[in-house]
C-alpha cells in the first residue's frame, strides 16, 4: 500500500486528517476523512464516456450514515439501513451545489460521488466534513474538475465564530451556516440565523473561508502527492463551428427581440421554442441525412439555440438594463394575497408573486402529532413541522407526480429554517405548514416563507414576527468587472444566470440563507451589494404581507383543537398517572379531553409536563379542575366543593380534593345541635361545602367543617364541654374495639 496523508488544524486546535491508498482503492479516488471519533470515506467513479445525446453534468452525490457508526442497531423490521434519511438528502444537495458547477461545461460522464460515515463522534456534526471529503476524492482521481473545493460549519457562539462546532455548542449559536468555496471564490452558502444583520452574515462568510483556503491547499498537496496533477483526456461533444456560427446568425436577433418583449412565461417559453423549431426545419430541409446524423445535427442545433437564448437574456439586461418580463433590476413582480381562503383548515394563505404561486395551510396538533427523527447520530421530536410539494401542474408539464424528491427536502427545509424560529417557545401545539405550489416561475421557496408566514398568521399562531422571503440573481461577464444583481428572479434568470441567493428575515435581520454560485469570480464586494438590494426587496414584500394581514388572528379558529398546559412537581406524576394508568384514563372518560403527560428537565430539576388537549374549553376546564385537585397541597384555612364519600354515626367523609378524605363532625355540620346523623339529612353521594380547619401533625388527618361557613345564629352561645369523671374515661378504653376505631377515626 502507499498511503499518503495530509493533517489541517482548525482553530480550535482539532485536527482533520486526509488519508488516500488504503481504502477502496478500485474507485478512481477514494479518501478517509478524520476528525477525532468521526471518519468518513468517500469515493468517486466516472464512466469512461457519455452517455451518447447527453448535454449536461450526469453527477450523482450520495451521503449514507451507517448505524453501527455509533453503535446502534437501525429501526424496523429488517434491522438494516433503508432509504435515505431527510439529514442525509440535505447532506447530499450541500455537496452537489458546491461541486457540479467546477466540472468542464464539455464534460458529459456519469460521475458517481459516494460518502458514507463509517465512525461517529457523538457530539460531531459529520455534514460540516462530507463536502471536503467528495472533493479529496475527486482530486486523487483523474476525473476533470477545476477544484478543489471545501465546506465548513461557521456558528456564532456567544458572540465568537466557530469552525465546526459541536452539536451541544451549536444550540447556543444564533448564527450556523455550511460554507464552501474554492481557494479564490465562495461557490455555496446555506443556514439560518437569529435575525442578525448583513455585515455580520458577510461576517462570518469570510471567516469560513480562511478555514477553506487551508483545506483546499491540504488538497492540491495531497493530489501532487499521488501524482494526479494530469487529468484524463475526454471528447464527449461533437460540434459543428460553421453550424454553430449559422445558428448564431440567423437566431441571435429573434431570441433578443423576444428577450426584451416583455412577455409573460408561457408566451415568452413558446416564442423562444418557435425559433429553434423553424431553424431546424429550414436547416434540414432538403438534406439527405441518416435518421443518426439528422439526430446529431437536431442535438447540435438545440445546444448551440441554448447558448444564443443565454446570450441575448444575458445582453438584454446587461446592454439595456431590459429583463425577460420587462422589470427593472431592482423592481418585484406584482403580488396579491388572500387570506383564510380555505373554511376548514386550521389556518391558509395563498400568496402569489408574478408567475409562482403557493397555497399554504397550518395544521395544529398535539403531543400525539409530533414528528419522530430517529437518524444514526440524532433521535428526537419535533414541534415544527413544514412540507413544500411542487406538482408538474405548476409548470405546465403533463406527467406524473413521483412522490418527494429531493427539491422538495431541499426547498421545505429552507423555509423551515427561515419560520422556525418565529414559533414561541414553548409553544404548546405541534405545527404543521404545508405549501402547495399551484404556479411556478422562479422563488417558490421564497413564496412558501410568505404564504406560510400568512398562514400562520391566520391560525392565531402568536410568531414572534413576520417573516418575507426574495431569491437575488446575477449576470455578470470579465470575472464580475461587469455586472447587474437582479432582484426577484425568473425561473429562466436562474437558469440562464450566475447566481441564485435566497434570503428570508423580518424586520429587525435575516433568519436563513442559501446560495448558489455558477460563476468563477464572485467579489465580496458584489455579496454586500447583493444583500443590500435583497434586503430593500424584503421589506417591500413584507410592507404587502402585512397590508394583506396586519396582525395575528387574537385567537385559533373553532375548528382548531384547544390545548393547556400545566408542569407539576415530579413526585405528582404518579398519582396523575394512577396504577395502570387508571387515573389519568378516568380524567380523560370523565372530561372527554385528551391528557399527555412526560418528565422534562426543569434547570437542575425533573418536572412533569401535563398536556390537555380538546375541541372545547368545558372538557379542558374539567381535566384541569381533576388534574389541580389531585396534586394540589391541602391548605388550612381554604374552602373546599366535597363529595360525602361515607355517612356514620358522629359525622361525615368528605372527598373535598381528589383522593383527599377528611372527616365533617356532627357537631361541625351546623351551628344548632344534632343528637343523630339522620337528624341532619345529609347523604352519601351529596355534594357540600366545607372549610379545612386542620390537619393533625403526626397523622395527616383532615378537620372539616360546614358550619364556619354559614352566618352565626344572634345570640348563639358556645356550648360548655363537660369534663368527663376519670372512671368514665377510663371506660372509655374498655370500649368494644369497633367504638374506639370509630372515636381514634374521629
Amino acid at each position: 500500500m502507499n498511503v499518503v496523508s495530509k493533517t489541517i488544524a482548525l482553530p480550535d486546535g482539532r485536527t482533520i486528517t486526509i488519508e488516500t491508498g488504503k481504502l477502496a482503492k478500485q474507485a478512481d479516488g477514494a479518501v478517509t476523512v478524520r476528525m477525532g471519533d468521526t471518519v468518513l470515506l468517500a469515493t468517486v467513479c466516472a464512466a469512461k464516456d457519455a452517455n451518447p445525446g447527453c448535454d449536461f453534468m450526469p453527477l450523482q452525490v450520495e451521503y449514507k450514515e451507517k448505524y453501527s457508526a455509533l453503535g446502534r442497531f437501525p429501526g424496523g423490521f429488517t434491522k438494516r439501513e433503508g432509504k435515505a434519511s431527510d439529514y442525509e438528502i440535505l447532506t447530499c444537495r450541500l455537496v452537489d451545489r458546491a461541486l457540479r458547477p467546477l466540472f468542464p461545461s464539455n464534460y458529459h460522464a456519469e460521475v458517481f460521488v459516494n460518502v458514507i460515515l463509517f465512525s461517529a463522534g457523538a457530539d460531531d456534526l459529520p455534514d460540516a466534513l462530507a463536502g471536503l471529503a467528495a472533493s479529496s476524492a475527486l482530486a486523487v482521481s483523474d476525473i476533470p474538475f477545476e477544484g478543489p473545493i471545501s465546506e465548513v460549519r461557521v456558528a456564532r457562539i456567544d458572540g465568537e465564530f466557530v469552525i465546526n462546532p459541536g452539536r451541544k455548542d451549536l444550540e447556543r449559536a444564533d448564527i450556523d451556516m455550511m460554507v464552501g468555496a474554492t481557494y479564490e471564490n465562495i461557490m455555496m452558502v446555506e443556514g439560518e440565523m437569529d435575525e442578525v444583520q448583513e455585515s455580520e452574515m458577510l461576517e462570518a462568510i469570510k471567516f469560513a473561508h480562511e478555514t477553506i483556503k487551508q483545506q483546499c491547499q491540504a488538497q492540491k498537496e495531497l493530489e501532487e502527492a499521488v501524482g494526479k496533477t494530469v487529468k484524463r483526456e475526454y471528447c464527449h461533444e461533437v460540434n459543428d463551428d460553421e453550424l454553430k456560427q449559422l445558428v448564431h446568425d440567423q437566431c441571435y436577433s429573434k431570441a433578443y427581440e423576444i428577450a426584451t418583449s416583455g412577455t409573460g412565461k408561457i408566451e415568452r417559453t413558446e416564442a423562444f421554442e418557435n425559433i429553434l423549431e423553424e431553424f431546424k426545419t429550414n436547416y434540414l430541409e432538403g438534406k439527405e441525412l441518416t435518421a443518426e446524423e439528422e439526430a446529431e445535427k437536431e442535438e447540435m442545433i438545440g445546444r448551440y439555440y441554448h447558448d444564443v437564448e443565454k446570450e441575448a437574456m444575458r445582453r438584454a439586461i446587461l446592454d439595456e438594463g431590459k429583463r425577460l418580463d420587462g422589470r427593472k433590476t431592482t423592481e418585484i413582480r406584482p403580488i396579491w394575497i388572500e387570506t383564510n381562503c380555505l373554511p376548514a383548515p386550521h389556518g391558509s394563505a395563498i400568496f402569489t408573486r408574478g408567475e409562482t404561486q403557493s397555497l399554504s395551510t397550518v395544521t395544529l396538533g398535539t403531543k400525539e402529532d409530533e414528528k419522530l427523527v430517529d437518524d444514526v447520530l440524532y433521535r428526537d421530536y419535533e414541534r415544527f413541522l413544514l412540507h413544500y410539494n411542487f406538482p408538474p401542474f405548476s409548470t405546465g408539464e403533463a406527467r406524473p407526480q413521483r412522490g418527494v424528491g429531493r427539491r422538495e427536502i431541499g426547498h421545505g427545509n429552507l423555509a423551515h429554517r427561515a419560520l422556525k424560529r418565529m414559533i414561541p417557545e414553548n409553544y404548546p401545539y405541534v405545527v404543521r405548514v404545508m405549501s402547495d405550489i399551484l404556479e411556478s416561475n422562479g422563488s417558490s421557496s421564497m413564496a412558501t416563507v410568505c404564504a406560510g408566514t400568512l398562514a400562520l398568521m391566520d391560525a392565531g399562531v402568536q410568531i414572534k414576527k413576520p417573516v418575507s422571503g426574495i431569491a437575488m440573481g446575477l449576470i455578470s461577464e470579465n470575472k464580475g468587472q461587469n455586472y447587474a444583481i437582479l432582484s426577484d428572479i425568473l425561473g429562466d434568470e436562474d437558469h440562464l444566470g450566475d447566481m441564485d441567493f435566497k434570503v428570508t428575515g423580518t424586520k429587525d435581520g435575516i433568519t436563513a440563507t442559501q446560495m448558489d454560485i455558477k460563476v468563477d469570480g464572485l467579489s465580496y464586494e458584489i455579496l454586500e451589494n447583493a444583500l443590500a438590494q435583497a434586503k430593500e426587496g424584503r421589506m417591500h414584500i413584507l410592507g404587502k404581507i402585512l397590508e394583506a394581514m396586519p396582525e395575528v388572528r387574537p385567537d385559533l379558529k373553532p375548528q382548531a383543537p384547544r390545548i393547556e398546559t400545566m408542569r407539576i412537581a415530579k413526585e405528582f406524576i404518579g398519582a396523575v398517572i394512577g396504577p395502570g394508568g387508571k387515573i389519568i384514563q378516568g380524567i380523560q372518560e370523565k372530561s372527554g379531553a385528551k391528557v399527555n403527560i412526560q418528565e422534562v428537565e426543569a434547570g437542575n430539576t425533573t418536572e412533569g409536563l401535563i398536556e390537555i388537549s380538546a375541541n372545547n374549553k368545558e372538557a379542558i376546564d374539567v381535566a384541569l379542575a381533576m388534574i389541580k385537585g389531585i396534586v394540589a397541597i391541602p391548605e388550612v384555612g381554604e374552602v373546599y366543593s366535597g363529595k360525602i364519600m361515607s355517612v356514620m354515626p358522629y359525622g361525615c367523609f368528605v372527598e373535598f380534593l381528589p383522593g383527599k378524605e377528611g372527616l365533617l363532625h356532627i357537631s361541625e355540620i351546623d351551628w344548632k345541635r344534632f343528637e343523630t346523623i339522620e337528624e341532619t339529612g345529609l347523604n352519601e353521594g351529596d355534594q357540600i361545602n366545607v372549610k379545612l380547619l386542620d390537619i393533625d401533625p403526626k397523622t395527616g388527618k383532615f378537620k372539616l367543617s360546614h358550619k364556619v361557613l354559614l352566618p352565626k345564629p344572634e345570640g348563639y352561645v358556645e356550648p360548655v364541654r363537660r369534663e368527663r369523671p376519670r372512671r368514665e374515661r377510663g371506660d372509655r378504653d374498655n370500649a368494644p374495639r369497633e367504638r374506639r376505631d370509630n372515636n381514634n377515626r374521629r
